[in-house]
């Protein structure tokens, strides 16, 4: 099997919402009239942003997963993606198997496959991905306002506690918590139909994908406000929200999340939670915004708590 041969095998597929899809020097697409056009790009290289055993359909989905995950954060309609992989040598059950879990979730969202890249060289999957909304209508990082309550979709955590326990091995959870956060890891959930519902509810928006303290910095920093967080109403599982104390930073900092995080009016509290129960998506408020610059992690006794870093920083 040579690039072109794994290409048609595995990765050409009808491209219905595309003029032109696979298989010409450029694809061909037509953004919906009165639609702003969003854009995003995500790359995943093996030893830096996942271990070198995991399964290759999980990467499928999470290569994905992660660019959905910028499309839900702005309430944006997925549309179409490029992908682009560097592979250390043709591998046809790698590639089949890749392939299942990244159409798997392409088809879940209708979004299409419409180019991309193969070339050899270490291992490294890119994305890039192409969604839609009504013009000036999506969600960004600059509108927060004084006075908005702080939410986090699901529950944080799992993923960084996977990686700290494959990486460091000092923690120590239960077999079935540990199997649930290693599913997380590799299977993140994106929050696509979330982040539709929020356009009319939410204020700021960002997904959390670093970790919790160093993405909402994000929305303080375009927005010119500050934020309190309150450790102990940060969702998690129970194994560890008893530990939250020992692993604070696991919970506010981990990444790999892959959940949302919004700003929202107070009048808003009673829709999100009929939102919450609507999708099955828990919804928990977390903080609020404040003025000033920066935001804090206060425990219960609203004291701040130190964090070694705020969140995952590819350079470091």
């Amino acid at each position: 099997m040579n690039e072109f041969e794994l290409i048609q095998r595995h990765f050409t597929r009808p491209a219905g919402n595309a003029v032109l899809g696979v298989g010409d020097d450029a694809a061909i697409v037509r953004p919906t009239p009165g639609h702003d056009l969003h854009v995003s790009v995500d790359m995943l290289v093996e030893g830096r942003h996942f271990f070198a055993d995991v399964a290759p359909r999980a990467l499928g989905h999470k290569t994905l997963a992660v660019n959905l995950s910028d499309m839900a954060a702005m309430g944006a309609t997925p549309r179409w993606v490029v992908l682009s992989l560097a592979l250390p040598q043709l591998d046809e059950h790698w590639a089949s198997e890749f392939a299942a879990g990244f159409f798997g979730l392409a088809e879940a969202h209708g979004v299409s496959v419409i180019g991309g890249d193969t070339t050899r060289g270490p291992l490294t999957l890119s994305a890039t991905i192409f969604g839609e909304t009504l013009a000036g209508q999506a969600l960004r990082r600059d509108a927060a306002r004084v006075g908005d309550d702080i939410w986090v979709s699901g529950e944080l955590g799992l993923a960084a506690l996977a990686v700290r326990q494959r990486l460091r091995g000092d923690v120590d959870p239960p077999p079935d918590v540990l199997a649930q956060c290693r599913r997380k890891l590799d299977y993140p959930t994106p929050r696509v139909a979330l982040g539709l519902q929020l356009l009319d509810l939410a204020h700021a928006a960002i997904d959390v994908s670093d970790g919790l303290m160093a993405d909402l910095g994000h929305i303080l920093e375009r927005s010119g406000v500050a934020a309190e967080v309150w450790l102990e109403a940060l969702p998690t599982l129970p194994w560890l929200a008893e530990n939250r104390l020992s692993f604070p930073g696991i919970i506010a900092a981990g990444g790999d999340d892959y959940e949302l995080c919004f700003t929202a009016p107070t009048s808003a509290r009673a829709e999100l939670a009929a939102l919450a129960e609507a999708l099955d998506c828990p919804l928990t408020r977390v903080g609020r915004i404040v003025a000033g610059q920066g935001g804090r992690l206060l425990d219960a006794d609203g004291q701040t708590v130190t964090l070694q870093r705020s969140g995952f920083d590819h350079f470091a």
